[in-house]
């Protein structure tokens, strides 16, 4: 079953006056519960595809579908609707809020939400131990490694159970050692709660740990593998301090 459905994609940017294009002519189906990596060197089109797919941007020509929705025919309202209920955001920056917590932090979507605060924290500090991180709940950004804080932000994206993680770069700013535990991590997530994970990267082992991946240069997509699925389900995970 599709969850993500790419039509004849095309995006252009205008600079000065001038059409660059950025994606052209993409179609792509991706189903529900893969653990796929768009693969492809800086300015391939890769990062402005997962944008076009989470809403944050507008194609200047094709189609996009999520879950059955087409994202042209929606409102401003239903798309940050559609974001908030059916789709995770991991990103290079982490993005986190510095002036709260790494619970605080979590429970940010579920507040959205209008989830109630008592299951609101019982939920998020039940991601939070899941990633690896029980003991640090009451910590501040600032007071986290570089991989603590990306674990922050996969627990933030994952807590409300997406459909869809869309992981833009996420181990661009980590250590090899740290990368890996940060994909088996996302791996794991993915076999245990059927979540569809959706990265851009050029990180040669995020493509070695990917199930699909799909390289894109110029813009096209240039080649696409369908690989075996090589981690455990059981593969435990690993406290990353």
């Amino acid at each position: 079953m599709s969850i993500i459905e790419l039509h004849n994609l095309i995006k252009h940017y205008d600079i000065n006056g001038i059409s660059i294009p950025a994606v052209r002519g993409v179609n792509l189906i991706i189903g529900k519960g893969e653990f796929t990596a768009i693969a492809g060197p800086s300015g391939s089109g890769k990062t402005t595809i997962l944008n076009l797919i989470g809403g944050l941007d507008m194609p200047s020509n094709g189609t996009v579908m999520v879950g059955g929705n087409d994202l042209s025919h929606l409102s401003q309202k239903e798309l940050s609707e559609l974001r908030l209920r059916k789709i995770g955001f991991v990103f290079q920056a982490y993005n986190l809020i510095p002036v709260l917590t790494a619970l605080e932090n979590v429970e940010y979507v579920l507040l959205l939400q209008g989830i109630k605060r008592d299951e609101r924290k019982i939920r998020s500090a039940a991601m939070l131990r899941e990633v690896g991180l029980g003991s640090e709940i009451d910590r501040f950004p600032r007071e986290l490694s570089g991989g603590q804080q990306q674990r922050v932000a996969v627990a933030r994206a994952i807590v409300s159970e997406p459909d869809i993680v869309l992981a833009d770069e996420p181990t661009a700013n980590l250590d090899q050692k740290t990368g890996e535990s940060l994909i088996d991590l996302m791996h794991h997530l993915n076999r245990t709660k059927n979540i569809t994970f959706l990265f851009s990267t050029h990180d040669s082992m995020v493509m070695n740990r990917a199930e699909r991946l799909i390289h894109i240069i110029d813009g096209r997509i240039s080649s696409d593998i369908q690989k075996i699925r090589k981690i455990s389900k059981s593969a435990p995970l690993r406290k990353k301090r």
